[in-house]
């Protein structure tokens, strides 16, 4: 088994971008952090695993949950900002919903990458990031959460995210 397999989650124009429809102003603080972890995994020679928004535009998570139309497969929005773009060498695994592991390859992937963890970055820190820790926890996976790499909506619900994480999940806050 190998060790943590870097995962870069829903860092998408339409939460990056300044008026984006699904705009998280923190994702901007964060790609200078992302970017360093992008280069420290390529510097191990390990590919990084994005993990990526791709709605339907009529996607029942919009009526469900009240958020804006955003991430729709196939358009600028649903593509990772360009600062942190992947390269041909890293993995891009679509996902409909909060969890990067619900319906989607990501566990496949990772066992045939022999990972033992996740390391992980981007956003929402109490959506996208928990619900995604929360399942690698539950299939055994050491979690580590880079805390500068990771941005919420609001403060309160990134702190009460990392607090769970780290105190309910047992996941790495470094």
């Amino acid at each position: 088994m190998s060790g943590e397999e870097l995962l870069i989650i829903d860092m998408l124009n339409d939460f990056v971008l300044e008026g984006a429809p699904l705009e998280v102003p923190d994702t901007r603080k964060v790609i200078p952090v992302i970017k360093k972890e992008i280069e420290d995994t390529k510097t191990r020679g390990n590919p990084v695993i994005y993990i990526c928004d791709a709605h339907d535009k009529d996607d029942k998570e919009f009526s469900k949950f009240g958020w804006p139309v955003h991430a729709v497969d196939g358009t600028r929005g649903a593509e990772v900002a360009d600062e942190i773009k992947p390269d041909k060498d890293d993995i891009v695994i679509k996902k409909t919903t909060y969890s990067g592991f619900y319906n989607t390859k990501l566990e496949e992937t990772l066992k045939g990458l022999g990972a033992a963890g996740v390391r992980l970055t981007g956003c929402v820190t109490h959506i996208c990031i928990l619900f995604t820790a929360s399942d690698a926890v539950l299939r055994d996976y050491r979690v580590t959460v880079v805390e500068n790499g990771v941005a919420g909506l609001e403060r309160e619900d990134h702190e009460a995210a990392i607090r769970i994480m780290k105190n309910v999940l047992g996941a790495n806050i470094i």
